[in-house]
């Protein structure tokens, strides 16, 4: 097994610890760190590995607990607090880092961050998970099968419910408004503003846009200037998600996030293992070429996805561990091909068929 030196930070949370039982069973000897030393210390016990508390607000002491370390996987939310510290921390001390984060403004801020990293012969992989792999993979493949494209358009059914993480960060939306990219450039759009019919690979439903990661990084990965992503939902939930446009100012106030998040941190609970093994995910993408009348329709099944999280994390640090390439931003498909949705366990193959 590869001698690196390898830290899981956030490894006390939800899919943080589900990533550190993983690299475990694989044979893997992380570093567990994070804020909370008593639940860290604890899980660091259960599996025989070495703990540090690190607040990532003491940048000496986290640059310094980085200078021996090869790959950080970053899982302590929310990104828009804790990605950057992060990663300047990283580009210091030469520290390969990717996360799970599914946030544009993250992803903005490590594609900004890319020269710099460069230089420092680090590589910033944000996304290695659930956000962004399946749509990242999938886009790429049809970008490669239409370079022309215009237009592309991602979205995922899933049954699945929300670690508490994953549910602050829907939260930290609701004051912001959807995303879409136009022209090269990502607009703000309100709560529900598009809709449209889609068959995600299981018959056709309303689905409405949402301000996915892919609106940043999947412009990266194609070059392609427009872009959208979408979920299915019901019309009656979508007029009422088109409501709150009138509130958000209130929903995106500092007193009304903490309390909705002190709400999650009562109630949320992340899905366990026998109800993520029955949850699979519809990952669905479509590119255009509208003035040469080209549609194209790509489809690709995956796990649940926390699972994917898990799955996609290990693949991306296994990657980077034998990696000899050039530092700098890259998205999953970027750093390591659009098959790599297609290696994940319980993934099928991505097809691609003219529409």
């Amino acid at each position: 097994m590869n001698n690196k030196n390898i830290m899981i930070y956030g490894a006390n949370g939800y899919t943080g610890e589900l990533i550190a039982r993983q690299a475990v069973a694989q044979g893997f000897r992380p570093i567990l760190a994070g804020r909370n030393p008593l639940k860290l210390q604890a899980l660091a016990n259960e599996l025989n590995l070495s703990a540090m508390a690190i607040g990532l607000e003491d940048t000496e002491t986290l640059e310094r607990s980085l200078q021996d370390v090869y790959l950080v996987i970053h899982c302590a939310g929310p990104f828009s607090s804790t990605a950057e510290p992060m990663i300047r921390a990283c580009i210091s001390s030469k520290t390969h880092y990717q996360d799970i984060t599914g946030e544009i403004a993250v992803y903005e801020a490590a594609h900004s961050l890319g020269a710099e990293a460069e230089a420092a012969g680090v590589v910033l992989c944000p996304g290695t998970g659930f956000d962004v792999i399946p749509t990242d993979c999938l886009a790429a493949a049809l970008h490669k099968k239409m370079p022309s494209a215009t237009h592309l358009a991602l979205g995922f059914d899933s049954d699945s419910g929300l670690s508490p993480g994953t549910a602050k960060t829907s939260i930290e939306s609701l004051g912001v408004g959807g995303a879409i990219r136009r022209n090269s450039k990502i607009e703000v759009i309100g709560h529900g503003e598009l809709t449209r019919e889609i068959d995600f690979g299981r018959g056709n439903k309303f689905a409405v846009s949402i301000p996915w990661g892919d609106v940043a990084t999947a412009f990266y990965s194609t070059g392609i200037p427009n872009i959208e992503a979408y979920i299915p939902m019901s019309p009656k939930r979508a007029k009422k998600l088109k409501r709150l446009n009138s509130i958000r100012w209130l929903l995106g106030s500092r007193w009304m996030q903490g309390w909705l998040k002190s709400k999650v941190d009562k109630s949320v609970r992340g899905p366990d293992k026998e109800r993520r093994a029955k949850q699979k995910t519809w990952v669905w993408g479509e590119v255009r070429n509208d003035r040469r009348g080209e549609r194209k329709l790509g489809r690709v099944v995956t796990a649940n996805g926390y699972d994917v999280t898990v799955s996609g994390s290990i693949a991306v640090m296994d990657f980077l561990l034998s990696y000899s390439g050039k530092g700098g931003y890259f998205t999953p498909s970027m750093l390591c091909g659009p098959e790599l949705v297609e290696s994940l366990p319980g993934s099928s193959n991505i097809e691609i068929k003219i529409a």
